[in-house]
């Protein structure tokens, strides 16, 4: 069996995949608790001592729990709806390796902390989990609702839903704050900066290139934030039916799951800096800086997810199994 034919037969083994890899994820938690070294599985790459991998071991042995009810007691609708969870916590514990992409960025940033390659094979893995529990709570939620597990077709039918025009928008807008304020920073002006020099360009951080981009108005992170606007906007308007559809799915999702923890991270962060609570450093940037602006990623990501979901469902064909070729 050719590697091609197993990935097109995903719906028949991505429950028991998904129980093999709690398990063997729950055991490698519990071994890292009992031996010492972390091994990356502390929740978020932080945390010490053996409280986080216990923790964890605890965590995804209940979600072995449920991948084997799943296979145990199809046809049932709370199992995919907890399967969710697991989908989150995985998300949650793979969230830096979503984002290591920006290391690859040397113009953005000349020092850039070590990277714990440990923590980042582990955060590799916990988002690998997360790929299969996805494909296992589809697969098993299609079968609970009668649909096809493949394509989540009905009736040897395509799908005609329109795509959601609102959720592009949505994410655009949830950008503009950020793009908007990082341009002005760069442009001279500063709004919600009260400090000495320059907001937004710490010659410590910032490279050669980046500082150039940043003399003549460019923030680098303002243009990354432009192409996220462009990604939401490919998902929802009649021309993005014109580009492949597999990297926007892949791009949608990734963002999706990776900007929405994130945001609420930020954003708490934020009001709890806001109230006097923690103090981020940031004595010289109005508290709105971090509420508002980087706040808008937790609400870019989930406008994303809901249209990158409107996309793939609005582009969806039949498959070949709904036509009776296999």
């Amino acid at each position: 069996m050719t590697l091609k034919t197993s990935l097109s037969t995903w719906p028949a083994w991505a429950g028991r995949a998904a129980l093999v890899w709690s398990v063997l994820y729950a055991t490698g938690a519990a071994a890292a608790a009992l031996a010492g070294p972390a091994f990356g599985y502390a929740l978020l790459g932080r945390g010490t001592g053996t409280a986080a991998e216990a923790t964890a071991a605890g965590l995804y042995g209940a979600a072995a729990l449920l991948a084997y009810a799943m296979l145990r007691r199809p046809g049932r609708r709370w199992p995919h709806r907890a399967a969710w969870a697991v989908v989150v916590l995985c998300l949650t514990s793979g969230f830096t390796f979503l984002l290591s992409p920006t290391h690859l960025l040397f113009f953005l940033s000349r020092n850039q902390p070590p990277i714990d390659w440990a923590s980042w094979a582990n955060q590799g893995v916990a988002v690998l989990g997360a790929v299969l529990w996805g494909c296992a709570l589809l697969a098993y939620r299609r079968r609970t609702l009668g649909t096809c597990p493949h394509c989540g077709g009905r009736s040897g039918t395509p799908s005609d839903l329109p795509p959601d025009t609102r959720a592009g928008l949505v994410a655009v807008a949830a950008l503009v704050p950020y793009a908007a304020l990082k341009t002005a920073w760069a442009l001279g002006l500063t709004p919600g900066f009260t400090g000495e020099g320059r907001p937004g360009a710490d010659p410590r951080y910032t490279s050669d290139l980046g500082l150039w981009l940043y003399d003549h108005g460019v923030d680098v992170t303002a243009v990354l934030a432009v192409i996220g606007m462009v990604l939401a906007l490919a998902l929802t308007r009649p021309w993005g039916r014109r580009l492949p559809r597999m990297p926007l799915l892949a791009l949608g999702w990734a963002g999706a799951g990776a900007l929405v923890p994130f945001g609420v991270f930020l954003a708490v962060m934020g009001v709890l800096a806001w109230t006097g609570v923690i103090d981020l450093g940031m004595g010289d940037h109005a508290p709105w800086v971090v509420v508002v602006a980087y706040g808008g990623f937790s609400l870019y990501g989930l406008a994303l997810g809901r249209a990158t979901r409107s996309y793939q469902r609005a582009t969806r064909k039949v498959c070949v199994r709904c036509r009776g070729g296999l």
